[in-house]
């Protein structure tokens, strides 16, 4: 069976659903050949080439480690890449992963709305999505690279991957001692 594209992979899909007995494959378990194409709005395409020339700081330290300490196969990254009616910060067509650098409007509920919904409609597209904290790529950029290190090189549809970097270990309280300390 060839797929060529997104509407051949879509029609293909429904037509695995309409024929009993055949079997069903979700479309974000699909190998895509290139990118399916979705409907960009004007607006986002002209974001997009607004924002590419605005990066904010995280957004150009992650973006010289994307292109400089993080290259694995295919993995090459566009940043700020239209993707429907959305501006995706960092997107791998062909490992089908969006990374997403969250400035300090995201911590508000507004915010986390717009990006839950967001991140369904991008995940519907059949994208995995990773968000880091600004304050997480300017102080611990090895463990965001780790991260999407480890998202690169696992399996598309698999959900062992961290959706955020880790937090940073404790630090040790003034006093010494710690867990193991004689009150």
């Amino acid at each position: 069976m060839s797929l060529n594209g997104a509407n051949g992979a879509v029609s293909e899909a429904k037509r695995f659903r309409e024929e009993p007995g055949l079997p069903c494959l979700a479309l974000d378990q699909m190998v895509w050949s290139k990118p399916p194409r979705t409907h960009v709005t004007g607006r986002a395409a002209a974001n997009a080439k607004t924002l590419r020339r605005q990066l904010t700081e995280p957004e150009k330290r992650l973006w010289w480690q994307l292109r400089h300490r993080l290259p694995i196969d295919d993995s090459y990254f566009r940043r700020q890449v239209p993707i429907g009616p959305y501006v995706a910060d960092f997107c791998c067509f062909s490992r089908r992963l969006i990374i997403e650098v969250d400035g300090e409007q995201h911590g508000f509920a507004r915010g986390e709305t717009y990006d839950a919904e967001r991140d369904q409609y991008l995940r519907g597209q059949g994208y995995r999505v990773l968000r880091f904290p600004n304050r997480t790529i300017l102080r611990e950029i090895d463990i965001v690279l780790d991260t999407i290190d480890a998202a690169l090189r696992a399996t598309p549809g698999s959900e062992t991957i961290s959706q955020a970097a880790p937090p940073p270990p404790p630090t040790p309280s003034p006093q010494g001692g710690g867990e193991c300390a004689e009150t």
